[in-house]
């Protein structure tokens, strides 16, 4: 029996926190998400550094959402019955590229804008479609042909500077005239090039860029010429192929995509190949300006042969001994 006059002992017991908030794990999560973030921003500067713009293009293009389309397409409600829009979303690769047609400035449409009109507004031709008669007809023929070879010439530049991904470039064309027409070429230099050394499938930048002149050029009426080139740089000694199979095949699909572009196929009345025959840099061979696709909008403002016959001098008659 506990005795009444001593004090009773009373013990009380403290239960200890654990150290979780000083040892646990909770904080090494959140540092191996830093060092995470850290790794992959300095892994973005670093590529940044060693890329060439071409290849951060392709790596932007390889992670846009090439789904979204900025028209709509599909149905109008229900039952809208509208079909799918053409300027929708192209996946394809064979596909035209995506050139906002508001960077293409308009060449020979009408008053109206009408693309049914492209080219009759300011026909080189008479009034009738019919071939220039008289040195008046023919010179008016050609002040008209020489003002739509200015405005494509124009429009082919502005729509070059229009658009981000290729104004770049504008340096790569040299446009002139020539007894042909107007004459466009595109020519390769030491830090672009439109094809890869002995091949004839173009870089993407190659590809868009035909199909940009393409878009324009299909604007006018003038039938077209297209014509490859090469360096002087020799095939591999045994190899089947040469600068001139090379030229023509290049030369052959460039057709290919200013086809794609818009251009009307019965419009071509030449595509050859002349290897390195016709220099663009002529004392230095295989200086890269050689490598070129030119691509020729043919005169029609051309006198008729009757009208050639008149203007040639008379041969005087050969003394008779």
């Amino acid at each position: 029996m506990a005795d009444p006059q001593k004090p009773a002992i009373i013990v009380r017991r403290k239960k200890r926190g654990s150290h979780g908030g000083h040892h646990g794990g909770a904080w090494k999560v959140a540092y191996a998400d830093f060092v995470t973030a850290m790794m992959s921003f300095f892994l973005l500067l670093w590529l940044l550094n060693v890329t060439t713009s071409d290849q951060r293009k392709g790596l932007a293009d390889y992670f846009a959402p090439a789904s979204i389309s900025k028209s709509e397409s599909g149905a109008g409600g229900v039952m809208g019955g509208k079909s799918l829009n053409p300027k929708g979303a192209q996946l394809s690769d064979s596909s035209p590229p995506s050139i906002d047609d508001r960077v293409i400035p308009t060449v020979g449409k009408g008053e109206e804008g009408d693309e049914e009109t492209a080219g009759k507004a300011e026909h080189p031709e008479g009034a009738e479609g019919k071939p220039p008669q008289t040195e008046q007809e023919l010179a008016e023929a050609m002040r008209r042909e020489e003002a739509l070879f200015e405005e494509a010439e124009g429009a082919l530049r502005k729509a070059i500077e229009g658009s981000p991904a290729l104004q770049d470039l504008a340096q790569q064309m040299v446009i002139d005239r020539t007894p042909e027409g107007l004459r466009i070429q595109i020519l390769d230099r030491e830090k672009f090039s439109m094809f890869p050394s002995g091949g004839s499938v173009p870089y993407e930048r190659g590809r868009d860029l035909l199909r940009l002149v393409g878009k324009v050029i299909a604007r006018l009426p003038n039938k077209i010429s297209v014509t490859g080139h090469t360096d002087s740089s020799p095939f591999p000694a045994g190899s089947r192929r040469n600068n001139w199979t090379l030229s023509s095949e290049r030369a052959t699909v460039s057709l290919d995509e200013l086809v794609a572009g818009g251009v009307n196929p019965n419009r071509v009345v030449r595509v050859v190949g002349m290897a390195d025959r016709e220099p663009f840099v002529a004392d230095n061979p295989k200086d890269p300006r050689n490598r070129r696709i030119s691509i020729v909008l043919l005169r029609q403002a051309l006198p008729p042969a009757d009208l050639l016959q008149q203007q040639q001098p008379a041969t005087p008659a050969a003394a008779v001994p």
